[in-house]
């Protein structure tokens, strides 16, 4: 690590049946040399003994606020814990944890120092299936999210209550991943530097005065994308076709509506970008003369269109040597591997260094919604991002982005 301590991650673990799996989360966390410590909520000790984490970890593993041992040297322990962590990852997360978090609720020692802690915070929830899909959980999940609260998306498959579906903690190698990621955002501040121009929402192309083509997008993937890299120390200039959603937080914002727009707008900053992500859904198609007036409904109507502007490949054509350029491409592909192979076919025509391609024809991901999956695709390499929500997806989009520029480092080094 390029502390000179260990990085401490305090790893909370409450009352579900794979509290037993966090015993394979320590050792996985210390294989990449991280110190992990141990919080367990009275559930969890129904299920698992301290004994146990104490033994793999070499810490005091806290069960309490109320020990004997609590106040020491001066110092109150969940404070002194909160204080001290790196970063706070919870797993198992039940559903009630996540409500009392998402509540503020402080009434034992993890929920304590979950709201005590300034440190990052990942959580890795595990429940029944109808408790997952649960209107309450996804709120509480929502909330968690707008504060910063990183969500690893629990995995499907056969329960240990006896239903099948979503619900099961998800991998330990995706837990790790998540954790590692997170920390190389906090240690390193990896994409400070870097300017990101990023293009979000779905242009609106005039047929007259009141009406107009466009598409479903509501620019939310854009916009997790533009607030990542900002807080990943990036200075960013989003390029927003209409949305209702607000601008990030410390991010330029330029609004255009129709492609052209955000064709000269886009070309108007690119001097200044060393990563362009086109998250926008730009119509691809105008129609070749808008009316002037409002078309009236006497019959059939015909309209004759006009391809917009290629942005990608005018950006290919004209950035400036070392400028990362990331497209996207939303597909309603029969399976995998026509998805897959038609965004190759994208990534080649465009001169792009990776494509983001997405299923939008799945139920519940892309347009209109709050998760979204993806691939992750490079002319060597496809890596394959499994539902989640747009702001975790967006956090490992980046991951992949800021180890590209790092490779582009050491070739020109």
């Amino acid at each position: 690590m390029p502390s000179p301590h260990p990085f401490k991650v305090t790893l909370g673990v409450t009352g579900g049946i794979a509290a037993y799996k966090a015993a394979e989360v320590v050792r996985a966390l210390q294989q990449h040399s991280l110190d992990v410590h141990v919080v367990m909520t009275r559930g969890a000790e129904e299920f698992v003994r301290p004994l146990t984490y104490a033994a793999l970890t070499g810490h005091k593993v806290i069960t309490s606020m109320w020990d004997t041992d609590a106040y020491e040297g001066g110092s109150i322990e969940h404070i002194s814990e909160a204080e001290s962590t790196n970063l706070l990852l919870v797993a198992p997360a039940t559903a009630h944890t996540l409500g009392k978090f998402a509540h503020g609720l402080a009434d034992d020692f993890l929920s304590t120092l979950y709201l005590a802690t300034t440190a990052p915070v990942v959580v890795a929830p595990a429940m029944n299936v109808n408790m997952w899909n649960h209107a309450a959980t996804k709120t509480n999940l929502a909330t968690l999210r707008q504060r910063g609260v990183e969500i690893i998306e629990p995995g499907s498959g056969y329960l240990a209550c006896g239903m099948t579906g979503s619900g099961r903690l998800a991998e330990i190698d995706e837990i790790v991943h998540a954790v590692l990621a997170r920390i190389q955002r906090v240690d390193e501040n990896d994409l400070a530097g870097e300017t990101v121009l990023v293009t979000a929402g779905g242009t609106r192309e005039p047929i007259d005065p009141v009406r107009f083509i466009g598409n479903r997008s509501s620019g939310r993937m854009g916009y997790a994308l533009a607030e990542a890299a900002r807080s990943r120390g990036a200075k960013v200039i989003l390029v927003s076709a209409p949305t209702a959603l607000a601008t990030p937080a410390g991010c330029e914002r330029i609004d255009v509506t129709t492609a052209s727009q955000m064709h000269a707008a886009v070309l108007a900053h690119l001097p200044q970008a060393t990563m362009v992500i086109k998250a926008a859904a730009v119509s691809d198609f105008r129609p070749v003369a808008a009316a002037a007036q409002k078309l009236k409904r006497t019959g059939p109507l015909t309209l004759t269109l006009e391809p917009t502007e290629d942005i990608a490949q005018s950006v290919a054509a004209r950035r400036n040597p070392g400028t990362l350029l990331i497209v996207f491409a939303a597909e309603t592909a029969i399976d995998t591997q026509e998805l897959i192979r038609n965004a190759r076919e994208k990534l080649k025509s465009k001169g792009a260094e990776a494509i983001v391609a997405n299923d939008v024809s799945q139920p519940g991901l892309g347009f209109d919604s709050e998760q979204n999956a993806a691939t992750f695709i490079t002319a060597t390499r496809e890596v394959a991002f499994p539902a989640q929500s747009k702001s975790d997806l967006a956090q490992r989009i980046l991951d992949e982005v800021a180890q590209m520029r790092k490779a582009t480092v050491l070739r020109s080094s």
